[in-house]
């Protein structure tokens, strides 16, 4: 299966993006762009993609020991940028981005321990994609946009194991479908 651990942010948090987003989507060229819809508004901490079965027992028990590590910790939604000229638009974020870059690379190690093969390190950047391109885009109208966008900040309080279900149906526009596998509170009562 296709797995990722994430950061998901609560549903007012998710209202306050559409809210954005949706002035987003009035602006010159917004149709060009590939909007992702609320169901995929989460922070990937590691993306592990396709995980053979027997695997994912070591995977979950592992995430849980690095939750259990983690305090929770404070973020909120601020900003915007892109990646690949265009190619992604993001949502940014801030608040304790030390500890969630923390979580972020123990959830990566906690793969590699469980045995999911990774890809080589990246320097983690807390990013919530809003859309893509398949081609280059000037995405300034949009970052100017998002520049004083700035949700309520929240508690994060737990991991969550991801599956990702891409669309098989071949119908331009259909988003992948994202079901929570575990959930991990983080700190000593996880």
């Amino acid at each position: 299966m296709r797995l990722f651990a994430a950061v998901l942010p609560p549903d007012d948090v998710v209202h306050e993006l559409a809210v954005e987003v949706g002035r987003l989507k009035k602006l010159p060229g917004a149709e060009g762009l590939r909007w992702t819809g609320r169901p995929g508004w989460h922070f990937t901490l590691a993306f592990y993609g396709e995980v053979d079965d027997g695997l994912v027992p070591a995977l979950t028990t592992r995430l849980a020991r690095a939750a259990s590590r983690t305090e929770p910790f404070e973020l909120a939604l601020r900003g915007g940028g892109q990646f690949g000229r265009g190619r992604a638009l993001w949502a940014g974020a801030e608040g304790d981005l030390r500890t969630m870059r923390l979580l972020a690379e123990r959830a990566e190690a906690a793969a590699r321990k469980a045995g999911v093969p990774m890809e080589e390190h990246r320097r983690y950047k807390a990013h919530l994609t809003v859309a893509r391109s398949r081609d280059a885009v000037d995405v300034r109208p949009y970052l100017d946009a998002l520049d004083g966008f700035r949700s309520r900040t929240w508690t994060v309080g737990e991991l969550v194991l991801v599956r990702s279900n891409l669309p098989a149906s071949g119908v331009v526009g259909e988003q992948p479908r994202y079901e929570a596998v575990a959930r991990r509170a983080l700190g000593a009562a996880g």
